[in-house]
């Protein structure tokens, strides 16, 4: 039974739960928030969330533990056999969160908990969204998924992703770059969503993010 550590807002936290679905592996879930406690770092040795418990032991670093999963449990393969296609997988994945989601990250400040971003730090990553957006709409392929007709895990990865970036930038420029630099993302999003994992993930996260705002 792998126990899943973490919070239901973090698209990082969903990204692996959805993962831990599709794949049909039995979980657990306890809330765990990201800290510096001593406990927390014998675990999590940046105190990072989300991460995970095995029989073998803990695993932190959401890439790690999503690649752990595939080969772990073999069932239900979210990585293609062909070495190339697994090649393109993982470049889309790391695209994904180097080039897009750790820019947008600078703006959850004020898109999400209320804190300010200077106007130079919101041009600065507008600027780099745009090439990182530009850059992703060229590894898209929607046939009807993410890197062709299987569902994988850049499906995986980009349903939480994604959904975040554009919400933030709505939030910020008063415009969903997402949608604006990548034709097609809309429906995309929307045939993800029809799966039933995602629907359970995505209202997980919605009742999650209620009580956090509630709480604030």
């Amino acid at each position: 039974m792998i126990t899943l550590y973490g919070v239901a807002i973090s698209n990082y936290y969903n990204k692996i739960k959805f993962a831990l679905m599709e794949k049909d592996i039995a979980f657990i879930e306890e809330f765990t928030a990201p800290s510096q406690s001593e406990d927390l770092l014998q675990r999590s040795p940046l105190g990072k969330i989300p991460f995970i418990k095995t029989s073998e032991g803990y695993l932190s670093e959401s890439q790690a533990i999503l690649e752990y999963l595939d080969d772990a449990f073999p069932e239900n393969p979210l990585y293609p056999s062909d070495a190339f296609e697994r090649g393109k997988c993982r470049e889309f994945i790391q695209h994904i969160e180097l080039n897009v989601e750790l820019i947008a990250r600078r703006l959850y400040g004020e898109a999400l908990f209320g804190s300010n971003v200077s106007q130079e730090t919101k041009d600065e990553v507008r600027a780099k969204l745009d090439t990182g957006l530009t850059g992703l709409a060229k590894l898209m392929k929607f046939s009807p998924y993410a890197l062709g007709d299987h569902f994988s895990a850049a499906d995986i990865v980009a349903w939480p992703h994604l959904q975040l970036v554009g919400f933030a930038t709505q939030k910020i420029y008063g415009e969903n770059l997402v949608n604006t630099h990548i034709p097609g993302i809309e429906a995309y999003i929307q045939m993800i969503e029809s799966r039933p994992h995602a629907q359970i993930v995505g209202a997980d996260r919605a009742k999650a993010l209620e009580a956090f705002f509630r709480n604030k």
